[in-house]
């Protein structure tokens, strides 16, 4: 791990976030950044390590490379795979490393994926993402939660983070998150099916008019562009975000349905990657 005037720092999943956050900390004097991601040995993964070497990042060609000498590990992949990420940490992760969690995943998922992590003899931050992550960068608001969660948002909020600590309990800032994420996406998907039907009836301009006049503090046309954006740019995520909040309803005995509508909304209208 690193020396006294050094912070090193790994990433596990080197995509938006992962990027987004390496730039961030590499403005920091003192900070070395790794990187590790599963695409590397394919085509994706030689564009993601090209970016790497442009930021300045060391990309590894394991997740136990990247992490070898990491006072912090950020495990950034997709809500499906963030407990996988954590039970194979397990194998790699050594006391004292410090595990932070940024993936959107149900509180259950978090909390098994503090015990693999724990298992090791590391500590497991749980960090709630609570907004899109390219404009603030490093400052978009996270929620974190953990045994050590207060210190460790100290320390990260250092290098330029934006860290609140909520609890000492694993579980609880992904339950805030999530339960943010019912309305956040239940209201893009709704959007999206809104502005399309009422286009092809040709009736979008009455149809806004009618929802401004009712909540007249938003425009809806500028609403519907950006939240359509957003679900064909990012919709496979924000599904699998929605099929863990699912899964956080149905732990706590309600129906999940409605949530997993949602997440069949979000990868329906997720642009693939292939048109651009």
């Amino acid at each position: 791990m690193g020396g006294t005037n050094t912070t090193n720092i790994a990433f596990i999943g080197f995509g938006e976030v992962g990027q987004t956050f390496a730039r961030g900390f590499l403005k920091h004097e003192g900070v070395r950044v790794s990187a590790y991601d599963i695409l590397i040995g394919t085509s994706a993964g030689e564009r993601l390590g090209a970016r790497a070497s442009s930021l300045g990042v060391v990309w590894c060609a394991r997740p136990e490379q990247a992490a070898s000498h990491a006072d912090f590990v950020i495990s950034a992949v997709t809500a499906s795979q963030a407990e996988a990420v954590a039970e194979t940490a397990r194998d790699w992760l050594k006391p004292g490393q410090i595990f932070v969690d940024v993936n959107s995943a149900a509180p259950s998922t978090k909390q098994r994926a503090a015990k693999h992590v724990e298992a090791a003899g590391a500590d497991y931050i749980e960090a709630a993402v609570m907004a899109p992550v390219l404009k603030p960068g490093l400052q978009v608001p996270i929620l974190s939660g953990g045994p050590r969660a207060a210190e460790v948002s100290t320390r990260l909020n250092a290098l330029g983070m934006n860290l609140t600590p909520v609890s000492d309990t694993h579980g609880i800032a992904s339950a805030m998150k999530l339960c943010r994420s019912i309305i956040i996406k239940g209201l893009e998907a709704l959007m999206v099916d809104c502005a399309e039907a009422s286009e092809q009836w040709g009736v979008k301009d009455p149809v806004f008019a009618s929802l401004h006049a009712t909540f007249p503090s938003i425009d809806f046309h500028a609403l519907a562009a950006d939240m359509r954006e957003r679900v064909a740019t990012h919709g496979v995520r924000r599904s699998a975000e929605m099929a863990e909040a699912g899964e956080m309803l149905a732990a706590l005995g309600m129906n999940p349905d409605l949530a997993l509508a949602v997440s069949a909304a979000h990868l329906r209208g997720a642009k693939p990657k292939w048109e651009g």
